[in-house]
């Protein structure tokens, strides 16, 4: 009998797609650039890379949200498992409230409850995957489409939005793009990174679009209640994910889930006032003071969600090699952190998060202008 050492399982190399997909999140990439960070400056680092408004208090969530997750643990009717696709008295306050929005009437059947927007990304490219299939995602965009597709051995095609358009879709892009082993698109709004609010007469021919070719569309409207500007946001609807893979993975908290009807009937439409005024006054402050900065080009101003994307012209700048060396000497010098334009797919562009306190947003844009104008050319 061979006596030999015993073999080890080399871990390095399990699930390899799902290494690779975590190297292009927004935050693994942030978490890099905050490395960078001097911890002698005494500034407040200003972050304008990820949208977290909750850690503000002009954006802290409503106390009828805090009493409702009281009230349902409170009263130990959520204590045990939930259904695979949620509680119906959820679904069904949920289904009311979407209702409002929409020329039809939905019901509990037609909602599925996930662990937030991130989850529901999941379950819908899981559902989705099979061998040689692609999907169609916009760049810029929402990299944990990509992250996920990717895991799940799914083709990602790229299709275009065009900034001097107010970032709508390339619809010739994406009819080159598609083909019989498409199985969706994505369209994001009110968009991430881009802040911009779709018109209705554009998403009746992205549509009309998708209907053409035979595809799913895949409506993500996570920042639909976040629109501010000139352009109204208008809803396209929902879209079912499959139950077989809801049975395998991970329900959303079942407290939470009881909390729904309570916050939904409780919230009154001025806090929602309050957040998109608030968030308006930030999207002017950032398109104002970036129009300030000669090195940065905004070509749309944000109108809904909380980021807005602009163009870095690196000619005019000295010891800046791209859009991440920018960042890193941004978070090394002035304790400001903005995410690179790469992550979401744009090369040597940044996002900027402005669902800050107004104040503060105030401030990290204007280091972003001493640190611009320090690395300028010299003349």
């Amino acid at each position: 009998m061979a006596t030999g050492p015993s073999p080890k399982w080399d871990i390095s190399h399990a699930n390899g797609e799902g290494k690779t997909a975590s190297l292009i999140t927004v935050r693994s990439v942030l978490e890099k650039i905050m490395k960078n960070l001097n911890e002698s400056d005494t500034r407040p680092v200003v972050p304008l890379g990820h949208g977290d408004p909750s850690a503000f208090p002009c954006f802290r969530t409503t106390r009828a949200a805090e009493d409702a997750i009281v009230d349902a643990v409170r009263s130990a009717k959520f204590n045990c498992y939930a259904p695979t696709v949620g509680i119906e008295p959820a679904r069904r306050s949920i289904a009311e409230h979407l209702s409002c929005d929409l020329p039809y009437k939905l019901s509990p059947d037609d909602v599925y409850l996930t662990a937030g927007a991130n989850h529901a990304i999941e379950v819908l490219v899981t559902a989705l995957a099979r061998p040689g299939a692609n999907i169609l995602l916009p760049r810029p965009g929402y990299p944990l489409y990509e992250s996920r597709a990717s895991f799940s051995q799914l083709e990602v095609r790229h299709f275009d939005l065009l900034p001097e358009k107010g970032w709508e879709v390339d619809l010739d892009s994406v009819e080159a793009l598609a083909n019989d082993r498409t199985v969706a698109m994505v369209v994001i709004n009110p968009g991430n990174p881009c802040g911009n609010v779709l018109t209705l007469e554009h998403m009746k021919k992205i549509a009309e679009t998708a209907r053409k070719l035979g595809i799913l569309l895949i409506a993500d409207e996570v920042y639909g209640h976040l629109a501010f500007g000139s352009n109204p946001f208008v809803p396209v609807g929902i879209v079912e994910a499959l139950k077989s893979y809801l049975n395998i993975t991970a329900d959303p908290t079942t407290f939470v889930q009881g909390a729904v009807t309570q916050i939904l009937n409780n919230t009154t439409e001025d806090f929602f006032l309050k957040i998109t005024n608030t968030l308006c006054k930030s999207a002017n402050i950032c398109y104002d003071r970036l129009k300030e900065i000669p090195c940065i080009t905004c070509p749309h101003k944000a109108e809904g969600s909380m980021s807005t994307m602009v163009k870095l012209n690196l000619s005019l700048l000295e010891d800046i090699s791209d859009d991440m060396d920018f960042c890193v000497k941004l978070a090394k010098e002035e304790s400001v952190v903005v995410l690179p334009g790469f992550v979401v797919g744009l090369k040597n562009w940044l996002r900027v998060t402005f669902s800050v306190e107004p104040s503060l947003l105030e401030d990290g844009l204007g280091r972003i202008k001493a640190f611009s104008l320090r690395h300028a050319k010299k003349k």
